[in-house]
């Protein structure tokens, strides 16, 4: 078919198993003005099913003699840039995800079709009415108009000053009605238009500050970034600063630099909570350059951000991991702040970590990638260590103040002395301190909820979910158990339900910390922070700001308290159960307990009073523990590096899991069994291939989960191969009912 125009398109209907660019016929109707990036609707399959595809490529050849034709075109304009397709087709060969998966994560949820065929999100627009006439004449007009129809003169009045007002307010400050204006329309006085109105989550409206002035320590790191910035070719690098130290300064003169020389600027940060503050602070030196983007703005907030975006009125973006795909043509700068966070990797598919699409990004457009954190990531570490990232350092705070003073406490020396409160002698004293001085105190405990179980102490039975392979959790505020996988929940029974026998509470979560806390202090305000008190869209900005600026004496929460928060009155914080991550199937969770400890204790004394921490532990003699308490990231990252080359796991090799899972646990067994086998007689002696294993939580929501794991370089040759094994698996009818997807160094 030589003479026909053929478009190549991903089908979203495509499997991972059956994805390809599939050949489709160009109607004559579209063939002026179809481009790659557009959307379309195409049959697909043998029962021409309905399903929406994106082109990649134009071309008129095609392998095939038979082409279906394009049944219609979703867009008048691409959606999507070359740049973009390109970053499509490489997550794609990376991350082992379909084409139009990348596509839709790239782009926001608000530009998604209905399966009618509607938007799931349109345009805001408002009507505006502008004079047809000039202004003496309309005011001419409106005196010849005051006695027979002295609204239509008002508008008019008001037109002949302002030239074009909104329909809303010119009827709301004139009184006039609609058929006022009406009158004027058809007149043709005046016309309507309709101009588009952008849903903003915020709207800076203050004075511009100057930009924040630099210590010494912190301009000779802003001038060594300052060269690499302005260095024609990609580069990264690596900024680690004490808690406190003024990296945020470091960044907003960065990014001033940037959107200086023409270029757009990104900053990541790990948890919603931290946006609003964020926002607060680079809006106060870029004003409406500043726009946001985070899963909780509403699908017309997120639309209309990435539309601001797009059109260039917005040059720098604040957000959280999605964030990374802010459609920037002129991109010169991607900041990942506290980039050790898991947060920053995604769970779904496509499963991309934000720093490996900031890479990417960064190095397609020439620009520098600049990594912050008080506690890197081992392989960032590693990376700036052998070479690969330029490396800079912040060793003091700020305003000079020191660290925090840290006090770690046995909990088994407690129980001992008959305390078996979930708060230490040594933290009680410290909160009735500073409660008694008027500063402010953090609790912390990565566990929300009541108790983390609640068994029998005669026969010894717990209550399980039955549809997930974990105890229920107890909420104390609606007296129910809760899975926190599935969302099962029950009733707690009187007695135990086996034998009758009474029941214990084991374990603490948030609330359970939080009745003890108004227990022992009934005249103390208490606020609880974790994701029971934060569902609601800015529940986040609400909370922060109430235990700012109403000075509540306590706040406990998880681990969304532990970063980016700057509260001058807090001089203490508690960790009630340091232990808790730390002893974990995986091989970060000792990174990960440290990472957080360190990064909580960090929240103490960022004002002019002293800091002071607390430390509860039934392990004080563990070094991870030990380090974090001193805020040893050096000595931590020489014993973390020393047993990450022993297990031979990243930074010294990679980890690709293949995971399986399926409603009959012996299916899924066979299933990663037969993968084993597959990968061991494929990659030879060259990888280490581990497993069958199961998951920390084996079953959730009535599905089994195995996997297996393969140590080691992840070369395009590996990749080809674990590709291969999920397309056999996904194929064969001999694995019916068992899924199976492939990750790049699992966070789990």
């Amino acid at each position: 078919m030589p003479d026909s125009h053929i478009a190549k398109i991903a089908v979203a209907a495509a499997t991972y198993s059956l994805d390809k660019p599939y050949d489709y016929l160009i109607p004559e109707s579209m063939q002026a003005k179809l481009m790659p990036g557009m959307r379309v609707f195409v049959p697909f399959s043998r029962g021409n099913r309905r399903s929406e595809g994106i082109v990649l490529a134009l071309t008129d050849k095609s392998e095939y003699e038979k082409l279906k034709p394009i049944e219609s075109c979703l867009d008048e304009h691409p959606v999507l840039t070359d740049a973009q397709l390109k970053l499509a087709l490489w997550m794609h060969d990376r991350l082992f995800c379909t084409v139009y998966d990348a596509v839709k994560t790239i782009l926001p949820a608000g530009f998604w079709f209905k399966p009618d065929g509607e938007r799931r999100v349109n345009d805001k627009t408002r009507e505006m009415i502008k004079l047809t006439v000039d202004a003496s004449e309309a005011y001419s007009a409106a005196q010849q108009k005051r006695r027979k129809a002295p609204m239509q003169a008002s508008l008019l009045e008001i037109l002949s000053t302002a030239g074009r007002v909104s329909v809303r307010e010119a009827l709301h400050f004139t009184g006039a009605s609609r058929q006022s204006l009406n009158a004027l329309i058809n007149a043709r006085l005046v016309e309507l238009e309709h101009e588009e109105v952008f849903r903003r989550p915020e709207v800076w409206s203050g004075k511009l500050q100057p930009l924040p002035v630099l210590s010494t320590s912190q301009q000779g790191v802003y001038d060594g970034l300052r060269s690499l910035l302005s260095n024609p070719s990609p580069e990264a690098a690596l900024l680690c600063g004490v808690t406190g130290s003024g990296k945020t300064s470091v960044y907003i003169h960065l990014i001033a630099d940037t959107l200086n020389a023409g270029k757009s600027a990104i900053l990541l940060v790990p948890e919603i909570a931290l946006t609003p503050q964020m926002i607060r602070t680079f809006s106060g030196y870029f004003g409406n350059d500043v726009a946001i983007l985070h899963s909780s703005l509403s699908l017309g907030e997120r639309y209309d951000e990435w539309k601001r975006i797009k059109n260039g009125e917005a040059r720098l973006v604040i957000g959280t991991r999605s964030a990374v795909f802010a459609p920037f043509d002129d991109l010169g700068l991607i900041i990942i702040d506290e980039e050790q966070e898991d947060s920053y990797k995604s769970e779904n598919s496509p499963r991309y970590h934000a720093r490996d699409i900031a890479k990417y990004r960064c190095a397609k457009t020439s620009s520098l990638l600049l990594l912050g954190s008080a506690t890197p990531d081992i392989e960032s570490r590693y990376a700036a260590e052998t070479g690969k990232y330029s490396y800079f350092e912040l060793k003091e705070r700020y305003n000079e103040m020191k660290l925090p003073s840290v006090t770690i406490v046995d909990m088994k020396n407690e129980l001992r002395s008959g305390n078996g409160s979930e708060l230490s002698s040594v933290l009680r004293s410290e909160l009735e301190t500073n409660i008694e001085r008027g500063e402010q105190s953090i609790l912390f405990i990565n566990r929300r909820g009541a108790n983390k179980l609640i068994c029998c102490g005669d026969c010894g039975h717990i209550y399980k979910c039955p549809n997930c392979s974990v105890s229920l959790t107890y909420h104390s505020v609606n007296k129910r158990l809760m899975c926190h996988y599935c969302g099962y929940s029950q009733r707690v029974d009187s007695s135990c339900p086996e034998c009758g026998g009474m029941l214990t509470y084991v374990g603490a979560g948030t609330q359970l910390v939080e009745e003890e806390l108004r227990q022992l202090y009934p005249d103390t305000e208490v606020l609880r922070m974790d994701t029971d008190t934060v569902k609601a869209a800015g529940s986040h900005d609400v909370l922060l700001g109430k235990f700012k600026n109403e000075k509540i004496p306590i706040m406990v929460g998880t681990q969304m308290v532990t970063k980016g928060l700057n509260f001058e009155n807090v001089t203490l914080i508690g960790v009630i159960s340091a232990d808790q991550s730390l002893y974990c199937s995986d091989y970060r969770s000792g990174e990960r307990t440290f990472s957080l400890i360190t990064q909580v204790i960090g929240r103490s004394g960022r004002g002019s009073k002293p800091g002071r921490a607390v430390i509860q532990t039934f392990t004080p003699q563990n070094e991870t523990i030990r380090l974090a308490a001193a805020q040893d990231y050096d000595g931590f990252y020489a014993t973390e590096l020393s047993m990450r080359r022993l297990q031979n796991t990243p930074p010294f090799a990679d980890i690709i899991s293949i995971t399986a899972s399926g409603a009959e646990e012996s299916a899924v067994i066979r299933c990663c069994t037969d993968i084993a086998k597959v990968l061991r007689a494929s990659l030879g002696g060259g990888a280490a291939v581990l497993g069958p294993a199961p998951l920390a939580i084996v079953k959730v929501n009535n599905r089994y989960r195995y996997r297996v794991n393969i140590c080691c370089k992840a070369d395009k040759a590996v990749r080809a191969i674990v590709s291969d094994t999920l397309i056999r698996c996904s194929s064969s009818g001999k694995y019916r009912g068992v899924s199976v997807f492939a990750d790049n160094n699992p966070s789990d």
